[in-house]
């Protein structure tokens, strides 16, 4: 899917190098300017109140905040072909899990900087929104499937501890997707459903923990022109 991009040694070790480092960036910095520009939105809660608020029209801090999730979802989009150039001996599997990321930083990036999250009165969801839910919705699956992916793609002989790793984050996250979920319900009072904020960090927490663990499996990787 990727045989396209070719090229040599050198060049894909900077490729691979390069993109490990802006993946920690986009990680660390997703993170960073979430809970920066949040302090400057008065009345949000980091616990209560979703990521997507931070980037919607009544957002004091709307443009900034979507300016970052372009950025971020464009870093994660170079991070995936990263991904390729150093698991490329593995074939289908490298360039799938290459994919997944890609996706993830098209969708839940890219997608939601470009579509706020605008609500009309009565809280009826702008076309805006709505498209805003399915490209971030998209990526976050792609996101919560990588770690069934990556370890076709990381050998289990060779790393045994990083597969059942995956398997903790596959797991953790749908538990933390299925508690996001409760922010549909009709009762607000409900625990669950009125920390929909906290769950939606801790699921991105989880896989952004992994992403980076990746990350460093690269490092030590040598990459293998095609």
């Amino acid at each position: 899917m990727l045989e396209f991009l070719k090229y040599d040694n050198l060049t894909s070790n900077r490729i691979v190098k390069i993109s490990g480092v802006a993946c920690i960036i986009a990680c660390v910095g997703d993170f960073a300017v979430m809970f920066i520009l949040g302090s400057y939105f008065t009345g949000y809660s980091q616990m209560k109140n979703t990521m997507s608020s931070l980037g919607a029209s009544i957002s004091p801090v709307s443009d900034q905040m979507s300016a970052w999730w372009i950025v971020a979802g464009l870093l994660f989009i170079f991070y995936g072909i990263g991904v390729y150039f150093a698991f490329r001996s593995q074939g289908k599997a490298s360039a799938t899990a290459s994919w997944l990321i890609a996706v993830y930083g098209a969708g839940e990036g890219i997608g939601s900087g470009a579509f706020k999250a605008n609500h009309h009165l009565g809280g009826v969801l702008t076309s805006s929104a709505v498209i805003h839910d399915v490209l971030g919705g998209i990526g976050i699956v792609a996101i919560l499937v990588l770690p069934l992916v990556m370890k076709k793609v990381i050998a289990d002989a060779e790393f045994p501890f990083f597969h059942k790793v995956s398997n903790v984050v596959f797991i953790m996250g749908i538990f933390f997707l299925i508690l996001f979920s409760f922010r549909i319900s009709n009762d607000k009072s409900n625990f669950l459903s009125s920390y929909q904020g906290l769950w939606q960090r801790l699921m991105m927490l989880n896989s952004y923990i992994y992403l980076i663990a990746i990350a460093f499996f690269m490092f030590r990787k040598p990459a293998r022109a095609a």
